[in-house]
């Protein structure tokens, strides 16, 4: 999946009334997740919503958005189960009394999701006492669909001495959140549809909408992570705070109103699916080979203008390269990007550039881990600027390249940046440490740098270096559609 159109799944307009500047990550291989334990009764238990915003990271696996969990054998939670698709389940006494789980799968890291799921079993319509909608359109393809019983109370939700958990039904490893989760509502005695938590804009594209004006209810909360050192605090007045096992920098710029690029975790190379292990919301990679693991972005390259990433070398053999797309089958594993011809591309590793399995430029000494790749595209002028920890390379081998002032770039390409479709591509191997890749959204890189606070011209973004001058970060706000 390489997104030119960033305005996949739901969200990413460039411009919306409201905006949400961001979100709460969570990596699945962590165990975190929010909780507000034994809390008291709700005000019914035949009624609520919840609705959240999500950009999933792993794809298949099962993976609890909320539980309101009394016990073993009464609760209520939604999901993505190990085939993609949604579940919406509430269970009383150990017995299934409610159950929805789509046939539609949902496998796009790079888009927005907005989700709300809606239990009324005071409605006189058995199949409107379950619903979930996607992106403001409800769900009407099930593969399983168990409505509940009229007026029967929820296993789980709104039951008092019950624990409300989010990004995990019951503290299971293995089945915690991995992704990306914003503007999390849950509405005690409500059944809204979705049109409370967001609207079409006049592109046709589902956006969120201010939430702060509803009725929560007693047990209601809305949580939007605004500050980093309480990301479970309670917006909705209620103070229906969690406790959070998140960490600051588990708090980033990435969200429904601005969309981030990050590592692909469905890319497919010429030997089929890649083998990276992905974390931290895919910004961080681990290879599984001694070989190169391949991967690239979620976007390509934009086809104008000026833009700058940061990628944080795990060792000698982090590899990084841009390639025309349907030229792949040329990438090898001894040289991955690297074995591309000029024509095709380039690749980098160990502060060398590669083309044809051959050096063109030396950065020289070796790559270190923890070294920042700093990679800065000017697309107008087919230049291209690489820098190790914000010394940028010329191609005579020289450190006096300068992607502010256009002059002495580390490549040149001899194909148009802005006529062919570009793969951002990234190489791993086991014999270097964890790889990470900041567009902006995470300038601590999972929290092994300490944030640098520099912003593109936009003044979008949170960069370890310096933003060269006019260059801008990978989002939808600068991207547009």
């Amino acid at each position: 999946v390489f997104q030119n159109n960033v305005l996949s799944g739901a969200a990413g307009s460039g411009t919306t009334v409201y905006t949400i500047d961001q979100s709460l990550r969570w990596d699945s291989t962590a165990n975190v997740n929010l909780i507000d334990p034994s809390v008291g009764a709700g005000d019914t238990r035949k009624k609520n919503t919840f609705s959240i915003w999500v950009k999933r990271g792993k794809l298949g696996l099962l993976m609890y958005l909320l539980g309101y969990r009394y016990d073993a054998t009464n609760y209520q939670y939604m999901s993505f189960d190990t085939s993609n698709r949604l579940e919406f389940t509430d269970v009383s006494g150990g017995s299934v009394i409610g159950k929805l789980v789509t046939n539609r799968v949902f496998r796009d890291p790079s888009a927005w999701y907005n989700l709300t799921f809606v239990w009324d079993t005071a409605n006189a319509i058995s199949s409107e006492r379950m619903i979930i909608y996607v992106n403001g359109v409800r769900e009407t393809s099930f593969n399983t669909a168990t409505y509940p019983s009229l007026n029967v109370d929820s296993g789980g939700a709104g039951r008092a001495s019950s624990d409300i958990r989010i990004g995990t039904y019951y503290a299971i490893a293995g089945t915690f959140f991995d992704g990306y989760m914003a503007n999390i509502v849950y509405i005690d005695n409500g059944a809204l549809d979705a049109s409370s938590f967001g609207e079409t804009n006049d592109n046709g594209i589902w956006i969120p909408k201010d939430v702060s004006g509803l009725t929560f209810g007693t047990r209601g909360f809305y949580v939007d992570g605004r500050d980093a050192s309480d990301l479970g605090d309670d917006e909705s007045g209620n103070g229906n705070d969690f406790s959070s096992g998140l960490s600051a920098h588990d708090q980033v710029s990435d969200s429904p109103t601005n969309n981030f690029a990050t590592f692909n975790s469905v890319y497919a190379d010429v030997t089929g699916l890649n083998s990276v292990t992905f974390k931290n919301g895919n910004l961080q990679a681990d290879a599984t080979s001694s070989q190169f693991d391949h991967t690239a972005s979620t976007f390509n390259l934009p086809k104008s203008g000026k833009w700058y990433f940061e990628h944080y070398l795990g060792g000698r053999y982090t590899g990084f390269g841009i390639c025309i797309v349907g030229q792949e089958a040329s990438i090898t594993s001894g040289y991955g990007f690297g074995a591309l011809s000029t024509s095709q591309g380039f690749g980098f590793q160990d502060n060398v550039v590669y083309n044809g399995n051959s050096a063109t430029v030396t950065f020289g000494g070796q790559s270190s881990s923890g070294d920042i790749l700093n990679c800065a595209f000017d697309v107008d002028n087919n230049k291209v600027f690489l820098g190790i920890n914000g010394t940028y390379y010329a191609a005579d081998n020289g450190n006096d390249g300068n992607p502010s002032a256009g002059t002495n770039p580390t490549v040149t390409t001899s194909f148009s940046l802005s006529t062919n479709d570009i793969i951002l591509g990234f190489y791993f191997s086991t014999a270097d440490g964890t790889s990470f890749v900041n567009f902006g959204q995470e300038g601590t890189f999972g929290g092994n740098k300490t944030a640098g606070g520099n912003s593109d011209a936009s003044g979008i973004g949170n960069f370890f270096n310096t933003v060269p001058t006019s260059y801008l970060a990978l989002c939808s706000k600068n991207v547009g559609s």
